[in-house]
């Protein structure tokens, strides 16, 4: 996964835009509205929806996987970003607690062992009374069921990506424990590409 997502951001450099996702600018206002001010967020990207968090006020640490990301991040934000390079499968990357986690868009390239780990992970990484936020592509959305069926609702992309698509089922068998409070199916509009449609997201938040 390193070698496709440093390969992206090396072809792709900034590939979604500068907008955050609208699950990015309502989860910083969830944040605020708590008064949660110390965020994670696992796969940072180049930090196109860490921005939103900062500009709230919140002290922000990332995980990213790919360097060059690392790099776009602290060309067009600045120096004094904290990200660890990494995988998610090796956290945890410090031992601090955090009143808030953001996670868009990266649990559904896991598989099942990943998926469970990143969830325990975060919450243990949680302070009592924080808010974890996951986004991930649903079942709903055009693309399930396209590409070679790995195991139930996880496909192998076209470009080579395996995706596993959420449903109801398994938000509950998957985030159950870790005190989950509320899924939604949303939509996420594709703001850098206005002839691109629209996926098919669930916003799960959790509270510990």
């Amino acid at each position: 996964m390193t070698e496709f997502w440093e390969s992206s951001f090396r072809d792709k450099q900034t590939m979604w835009g500068f907008e955050p996702a609208d699950s990015a600018i309502e989860t910083a206002s969830l944040f605020q509205h708590h008064g949660l001010k110390k965020v994670l967020i696992p796969g940072f990207g180049y930090g196109r929806n860490a921005k939103i968090f900062i500009d709230s006020g919140c002290d922000v640490t990332g995980i990213e996987i790919s360097e060059t990301a690392i790099d776009l991040a602290r060309k067009y934000y600045g120096d004094n970003i904290k990200v660890f390079h990494g995988s998610v499968s090796v956290m945890p990357f410090d031992k601090e607690s955090y009143d808030g986690i953001f996670c868009y868009a990266l649990i559904h390239l896991l598989d099942e062992k990943e998926r469970a780990k990143l969830i325990s992970d975060c919450y243990n990484q949680l302070r009592p009374g924080g808010y974890m936020v996951f986004v991930t592509i649903s079942t709903s959305d055009n693309a399930y069921g396209n590409g070679e069926r790995l195991s139930k609702d996880r496909f192998l992309t076209r470009h080579g990506v395996n995706l596993f698509f959420y449903n109801q089922e398994s938000i509950t068998s998957e985030f159950g424990e870790y005190g989950l409070l509320e899924t939604k199916e949303i939509e996420e509009p594709a703001k850098n590409v206005e002839s691109r449609p629209a996926q098919k997201f669930w916003q799960i938040v959790c509270k510990k």
